[in-house]
């Protein structure tokens, strides 16, 4: 199994990063615009295109308010086992993001890991962008 796991320093507040992250139909515009072009919620999922044109399922599993973390798992032909998270951390007088999947089969997390070291380079725009508001 491939564990990758992805770490970012933002300047804005836990509650304002946290608003942002749990806001689970907006990734497109206000997560990580650019990187994700549509989100369609489809009952308890949603269904998410990234600008590559790649297509994901992601079942979400869990909106923990008080922990602050959102955990979801994607549905794929080419993956066998996916499940992932985002937590939001107090950082001196700002925050960490924290985000980690894992996936099997284990040589699926290069091509993972490249999306998500890409989106978490969105999302830093995206939450920098509330420090600086």
């Amino acid at each position: 199994m491939a564990s990758i796991h992805k770490e970012i320093s933002l300047g804005a507040s836990p509650a304002a990063v946290w608003e942002v992250v749990r806001d689970i139909g907006a990734v497109h515009t206000r997560f990580a615009p650019g990187f994700v072009v549509d989100t369609v919620m489809d009952g308890a999922d949603r269904i998410v295109t990234f600008a590559n044109g790649f297509v994901a399922r992601e079942v979400i599993v869990d909106v923990d308010e008080a922990r602050r973390r959102l955990a979801y798992s994607v549905r794929s032909e080419r993956i066998t086992h996916h499940n992932a998270s985002f937590e939001v951390l107090a950082e001196g007088d700002g925050s960490r993001l924290v985000w980690i999947a894992d996936v099997l089969p284990a040589a699926a997390g290069e091509s993972v890991g490249a999306m998500m070291a890409e989106g978490i380079q969105a999302a830093k725009r995206a939450l920098d962008a509330l420090a600086a508001a």
